[in-house]
């Protein structure tokens, strides 16, 4: 064991010696040139030490930046590159527009996820069509090559013989084959140098094989039936896949829609806190109120710029990370384009999704199907304990043996049948009971993980059901909340004069928080519907990806239907206007009469 520490402590210096040296094999550029990319991809697959590209820190260049640069406006251009618009909000002409269902047509097509699952449904239809075939006719052809050389009291006798085998073997469906075959068979005999005899026959052969104790029945076909039953669990799951990706799809679209709501927001409250700031230094200035009031306005206008500048990353990451799951390069520009797809609550109790989800979740179905796999594991287990007992039979009609040239003259008379029973009593069968003691445990895990399964499916309905409840009170709850906010902030702007800056910079965050929990509350609702079709199994995907209505599912979806809805969020200065981000925008908040109008 000294040894071996030592060899394995050697390898590891040596591998990471070279890791962090960075010493690789020179190049040979004139060799590599003339190589063709396919030759490359194998030489480098057939390396046993691929190279590894880590410089040394000597090898390295760090440029710091200029702290004078202008990092909003890196900002900026981070967001023009990933919304795919210019400062102004104009669409940039190599942009691409994606809304809800042109994002689950494209994850149809190229996102990785469902290339995967379809990849794996396809891989157990081939290994379907493997299985399937090896119970039809099969036909091969054996050549055989023969030579030898013998002595017999001192004279050399040379032979050389060419046999060829013809035959087609077919599976039986209880167990056991039968072959034909055609068996040609030409030899010469060479006697030292003198003399030479040549000889061919040929023959005809039958034989079957049939098991009658262990392997006979059912049992021989279980390859053929579980590939068959593997193709049907496959095809469940990715049907079931595909509902999932809709939903991820959708949860995903959502989330960014929320976020431009949410940046929509928070420049209207941006904007909102301009203007107060300058009408508040406009009163400082008269005298009217206190100087420190303006440093609050300041203070908050500041926290709102870096909040929105926190969202705007936010988006463009979730954004980044959306176009991979689309399976879209991460450079290309895409404009989200919001449209809300409205899909009515259902009218459900928790009795009937319970019922609905036990009856049609896929998932669920392979699950209790699988049991009944591990029943025929363990019959067949008790197969393999029984002794051994075959019978066969062979029939072989050779060429006339008085002739050396035999040709394809069979001689039925010289045909020769024989028959044979093969009784294999196993003396030691523990490894076989062992194997019925681990079938047997493995149908009771997979009962079990049905139970589970169960159980998980009920609790999982149930919560889906109690969510869209509850999202759509927070939906009204939250709706509430905006429109006392929006009055309570009115009030104070009318009595600009008895209130101070802090109790209006206090209304604008409240309301700015309650127009974010209400996105949020519109935003769950939408997925707690999706995700309890899901969960109950009756959401229905067209071919093309797209959600597929239900009869009596009455669907609105709400586009770009005024003037600047659906852009993407704004990204040039705070002062732009942001209101028309999305349809159901709320109307902006009064300011000051004296302050600057929004361009």
């Amino acid at each position: 064991m000294d040894a071996i520490d030592r060899r394995i402590d050697e390898m590891l210096q040596s591998r990471s010696s070279e890791l962090r040296s960075n010493k690789v094999p020179a190049n040979d550029y004139s060799k590599e040139a003339a190589q063709s990319d396919d030759q490359k991809i194998r030489d480098h697959s057939l390396a046993s030490d691929p190279k590894s590209n880590n410089p040394v820190a000597d090898e390295l260049k760090y440029t710091p930046a200029d702290e004078a640069r202008d990092v909003s406006e890196r900002l900026n251009a981070y967001a023009i590159d990933a919304y795919g618009t210019d400062t102004a909000g104009a669409g940039l002409k190599d942009a691409r527009p994606i809304d809800l269902v042109s994002s689950w047509k494209i994850a149809q097509k190229s996102s990785r996820e469902f290339l995967t699952a379809e990849e794996d449904y396809l891989l157990a239809v081939i290994g379907l069509l493997a299985e399937q075939h090896r119970w039809d006719p099969r036909f091969f052809n054996d050549t055989t090559i023969a030579a030898s050389n013998t002595w017999n009291d001192g004279t050399p006798a040379n032979a050389l013989s060419v046999i060829n085998t013809l035959k087609v073997q077919k599976k039986l469906p209880y167990g056991g084959q039968v072959e034909a075959s055609w068996v040609a068979n030409a030899g010469q005999q060479l006697v030292g140098t003198v003399s030479d005899e040549y000889v061919q026959a040929s023959a005809v052969q039958l034989s079957a094989n049939v098991p009658l104790l262990r392997g006979a029945g059912m049992v021989a076909q279980e390859p053929l039936i579980q590939a068959e039953r593997d193709v049907i669990y496959r095809a469940r799951a990715f049907e079931r896949f595909r509902r999932q990706l809709l939903v991820n799809i959708a949860g995903d679209y959502f989330q960014l829609v929320q976020v431009q709501s949410q940046i929509a927001n928070q420049m209207r409250s941006l904007d909102s806190l301009r203007t107060f700031q300058t009408a508040t230094q406009a009163r400082v200035d008269a005298g009217r109120i206190r100087a420190f009031e303006v440093n609050i306005a300041a203070n908050d206008v500041l926290n709102a710029e870096a909040a929105l500048a926190n969202l705007r990353e936010q988006y463009i990451l979730q954004l980044d990370r959306f176009k991979v799951r689309l399976g879209l390069q991460v450079s290309e520009r895409v404009v989200i384009r919001p449209l809300a797809l409205e899909i009515p609550t259902p009218d459900s109790t928790l009795d009937q999704a319970t019922r609905a989800a036990l009856e049609f979740r896929l998932d669920l179905q392979n699950t209790r199907d699988r049991v009944d796999d591990a029943r025929r594991g363990v019959a067949n287990a008790q197969n393999a304990t029984l002794p051994a007992l075959n019978v066969g039979t062979t029939a072989l009609i050779i060429t006339d043996p008085n002739k050396d040239i035999g040709g394809v003259n069979f001689s039925p008379q010289d045909s020769t049948v024989s028959g044979n029973a093969t009784l294999s009593l196993p003396l030691d069968n523990e490894i076989e009971r062992l194997n019925v003691r681990s079938a047997t445990i493995a149908l009771q895990q997979r009962e079990r993980t049905l139970e589970q399964a169960r159980d998980n499916v009920i609790v999982g309905v149930r919560s889906a059901l109690r969510n869209i409840d509850l999202a759509a009170f927070s939906l009204k709850l939250a709706e509430q909340q905006v429109q006392i906010n929006r009055r309570r902030l009115e009030e104070q702007l009318l009595k600009i004069d008895e209130v101070d800056a802090k109790q209006v910079v206090d209304s604008q965050n409240a309301l700015l928080l309650a127009e974010n929990r209400r996105d949020q509350a519109k935003t769950d609702l939408r997925n707690s519907i999706l995700n309890y079709l899901l969960e109950s199994d009756q959401l229905r995907v067209a071919p093309d990806g797209t959600f597929q209505p239900l009869p009596g599912m009455e669907l609105t979806a709400a586009g770009n239907t005024t003037p600047g809805a659906g852009d993407p969020p704004p990204m040039g200065n705070p002062e732009q206007a942001a209101g028309a981000m999305r349809q159901d925008a709320p109307a902006k908040t009064p300011a000051d009469p004296s302050a600057p109008k929004n361009p």
